[in-house]
């Protein structure tokens, strides 16, 4: 193609806007360059290059909440039994392309999915606000330990904060050491739940609902569709968090009246 003559240089504006198509619609670098009419190489050389400078700035932006402002926005749903809610977590996986290495696939393969995915853990304010994105880990990965190596239990959290998620984070123990709450569905000891548990469980699913609604608006950057490619594997942690960030900057997820 460039022996075509075709142009290899883009404005920076249309270069921002083929990174930003790539990573909202998916398209393949060949698709890129018929629609920016420059070639695979081109594209790949702009994409690196953006991915490079957007992880550096978006990761500038403060994400974390101060308290008086979690409660400024807190959601009426959450006042009455959840005040003191600072954050609502949840991990997600993204499917990759299976590497040559041993190590790597047993690394990356879950059991959870049947796949070899990536882990990443996500944490939003009560009002759905994205306050928190952990880098990538292997799939295998348990989500206690995604919780410990993100770095999320060294947040600026106040005394006596809630952390609320599923009852899969097994993190009591690490939160009770930093003098934090954990709020979780009610474990099943023998029998039926009381009431009072199914209440709760109930309450708890419907609020932590939004984090889920967190991870699907970052996954509507369809560059997250497919397998992450081998050649892509060394940037998808900066894909991973840029679509997470740019995903804050959509519209709010909850009303205020919620």
């Amino acid at each position: 193609d460039e022996r075509r003559g075709r142009p290899q240089k883009l404005s920076i504006e249309d270069q921002l806007f083929l990174v930003l198509v790539k990573l909202r619609v998916g398209l393949f670098h060949k698709h890129l360059g018929h629609l920016f009419n420059v070639s695979e190489s081109t594209v790949s050389r702009v994409f690196l290059t953006w991915m490079s400078f957007l992880y550096l700035r978006l990761t500038e932006l403060p994400l974390w909440l101060p308290r008086d402002v979690v409660d400024t926005l807190m959601p009426a749903t959450f006042k009455e039994k959840y005040r003191s809610t600072r954050v609502i977590i949840d991990a997600t996986e993204l499917r990759c392309e299976i590497s040559s290495s041993i190590v790597t696939q047993s690394g990356t393969y879950s059991y959870y999915k049947s796949a070899n995915t990536f882990k990443g853990l996500v944490g939003i304010s009560p009002n759905g606000q994205l306050t928190f994105v952990s880098e990538l880990f292997m799939g295998s990965v348990s989500d206690r330990e995604a919780v410990v190596k993100s770095g999320f239990l060294e947040r600026p959290f106040e005394f006596a904060d809630a952390v609320m998620a599923d009852k899969g984070f097994k993190i009591q123990d690490l939160l009770e050491k930093k003098g934090l709450l954990l709020n979780i569905p009610p474990f099943l000891t023998k029998g039926q739940f009381p009431a009072a548990d199914v209440q709760e469980t109930q309450d708890i699913a419907s609020l932590r609902i939004h984090v889920e609604r967190r991870i699907q608006r970052i996954k509507t950057f369809h560059i997250l569709d497919r397998p992450i490619a081998i050649s892509l594997a060394p940037i998808a942690n900066q894909i991973w968090t840029v679509c997470a960030i740019l995903s804050n900057m959509q519209s709010p997820l909850m009303r205020y009246s919620e």
